[in-house]
């Protein structure tokens, strides 16, 4: 309770104010903290279901961007089919001398020694003896193109 001396009023007055603003009232039945604060929850809930229901169907576009990128992928990979004694060109990803050079990443001429049937590719360099094996992806077939290479003579003819 308080004193008579009104020094005490100023110490008391903000709990007094939260006293009388919590309190029921006759006409509504619900203090005004209550009134307040049960709609703001009931708002900040709907807010939490929208944003549940946004990440929802995020996942689920998400979910579909990437078996739709996957299709995609997948139809533009090529079966290639080897040969023993094949000769191939190999992609070497790690090149990396002059990267703002256009430089063929395709290297060798390769020729395949033998083919697992999981993809794999055991192979040799054309004048070496060493083999190797790489992953049948970094493998690209190799096509000779035979030029006649003999010399042709071009008349212009003087108008």
């Amino acid at each position: 309770m308080i004193s008579a001396s009104r020094n005490d009023w100023a110490a008391m007055h903000d709990d007094a104010l939260w006293a009388y603003r919590t309190t029921y009232k006759t006409p509504t039945r619900a203090s005004p903290y209550k009134l307040v604060y049960e709609l703001a929850s009931e708002k900040w809930l709907m807010q939490l279901n929208e944003l549940y229901e946004f990440h929802l169907h995020t996942y689920e576009n998400s979910k579909l961007y990437k078996e739709k990128t996957k299709l995609l992928h997948d139809n533009n990979n090529h079966n290639c089919e080897f040969e023993l004694g094949q000769f191939v060109l190999l992609f070497n990803s790690r090149l990396r001398l002059f990267p703002w050079k256009l430089i063929s990443r395709w290297s060798g001429l390769f020729e395949i020694v033998r083919v697992t049937p999981h993809g794999a590719i055991e192979m040799h360099i054309v004048c070496g003896e060493t083999t190797f094996l790489v992953n049948g992806q970094r493998v690209k077939n190799y096509y000779e193109v035979d030029f006649d290479r003999q010399k042709s003579k071009v008349l212009l003819a003087n108008d």
